[in-house]
C-alpha cells in the first residue's frame, strides 16, 4: 500500500466545484478509490446523485475521461471500453506498454436493482474493470425511495412505515460469479478502503467494491456527522469489513468491542419509529440477525485460513 504523502502527490481525479451536498460520503469513496491507482482511469457513472451533482451542463467535475451511462447500463458500456481498448493494442493502435485502468461507479439503485443484469453479465464474461458501488442505501437522487439496499426497519417515502424486507446481500451475489476480487469497505476508515482498491485496480479480471456511502438527507443526521456514521456502521458490525480474494475469506476489521446496533438505530431518523416501546421486538431482531451474520464470518475466516 502506498503512503499517505504518495497518495496526496497524485491528480485530483473528481475535482472541487460539484454539487453534491456537504458531507456527501460518494465523493469521499470515489476520491479515495481513484488515489489508489498510478495509472490512467476511464469512469463511467450511472445516473445517480454522483452523476447528477457533478456534471451539471456545461460544467463538469471530472478530471479523467468519464462516460454517463443510464441507470442500467454502465458494466455493460465500461466493459465495451476495456473491450476496444484491448482491440486498439492489439492493433497497434495503443503502444503495449500503456496501461489503463477501467472503473464503474454506480449507486445502490444502478447496482443492486436496475443494472445488475449488466453488472453481472460483465462479471461473467470476464472484463478487466473495477465496479465500485457507492451504497446510500436508497434512491437517493429521486426521493429517497425503497431499494434493495434499504435495511430492514429504515424508513423511506416509498415504505413510511418501516421497511419489512431484508436488505439484499450483493456481494455474496456478486461472489458468487467466482471472479478474483470481492470486498466490502466503508468511508469511515480510509486505510482499509484505499488498500482494498489498490488491490482491485491489480486484478487480472473483475473487480468489486461496495462500499459504504451514509446520505445524511435519506438517513436524517447532522451532515457534519458523515464518517462518524459510518465508522459506527462498521462498529456495530452492521456494515462488516472483509475480502473475497480468489475464493479466500478474510475479515479485515474487527471491533475491539461489538457495539449494540441501538447505537446507530439513535443516531439516524430514518429509524426513529423503531425507538417505540411497541417495536423494540424489531431491534431484537435485528440485532440477532446482526450477530449470527457476524458469527457466520468468523467461522469462515477459520475455515479459510485452515483449509485454503
Amino acid at each position: 500500500m502506498a503512503t499517505l504523502k504518495e497518495y496526496s502527490k497524485r491528480p485530483l481525479r473528481l475535482t472541487g466545484g460539484h454539487r453534491l451536498c456537504s458531507g456527501c460520503a460518494a465523493t469521499m469513496a470515489v476520491r479515495q478509490i481513484l488515489a489508489s491507482t498510478p495509472y490512467d482511469v476511464v469512469v463511467g457513472l450511472a445516473t445517480g446523485c454522483l452523476e447528477v451533482g457533478t456534471t451539471i451542463y456545461p460544467y463538469t467535475a471530472w478530471n479523467v475521461p468519464y462516460i454517463h451511462c443510464a441507470f442500467e447500463n454502465v458494466a455493460a458500456t465500461i466493459s465495451g471500453v476495456e473491450a476496444a481498448y484491448k482491440a486498439f493494442k492489439r492493433q497497434g493502435k495503443i503502444p503495449p506498454d500503456k496501461e489503463i485502468k477501467f472503473v464503474a461507479f454506480g449507486g445502490d439503485g444502478g447496482t443492486y436493482d436496475i443494472g445488475l443484469q449488466s453488472l453481472s453479465g460483465a462479471l461473467e464474461r470476464g472484463h478487466n474493470f473495477v465496479y465500485v458501488c457507492y451504497d446510500n442505501e436508497a434512491y437517493m437522487n429521486t426521493g429517497i425511495q425503497r431499494s434493495g439496499a434499504t435495511p430492514q426497519g429504515a424508513e423511506t417515502t416509498t415504505c413510511p412505515a418501516g421497511k419489512s424486507e431484508k436488505k439484499k446481500d450483493l456481494t455474496e451475489i456478486v461472489a458468487s460469479h467466482h471472479i478474483p476480487y470481492v470486498a466490502q469497505a466503508s468511508i469511515g476508515l480510509w486505510q482499509d478502503l484505499m488498500r482494498k482498491a489498490e488491490k482491485a485496480f491489480e486484478v487480472n479480471g473483475p473487480a468489486f467494491l461496495l462500499v459504504s456511502s451514509p446520505c445524511h438527507r435519506g438517513w436524517r443526521y447532522p451532515e457534519a456527522q458523515t464518517v462518524k456514521i459510518a465508522k459506527l456502521l462498521v462498529d456495530t458490525c452492521m456494515w462488516p469489513l472483509y475480502e473475497i480474494e480468489n475464493g479466500v475469506f478474510r475479515l479485515t476489521y474487527k471491533p475491539r468491542k461489538k457495539k449494540p446496533i441501538i447505537e446507530m438505530l439513535k443516531a439516524q431518523g430514518r429509524f426513529k419509529h423503531l425507538l417505540k416501546p411497541e417495536n423494540a421486538h424489531i431491534i431484537e431482531e435485528m440485532q440477532r440477525e446482526v450477530d449470527k451474520r457476524w458469527e457466520s464470518y468468523l467461522k469462515r475466516e477459520a475455515f479459510c485460513a485452515e483449509n485454503l
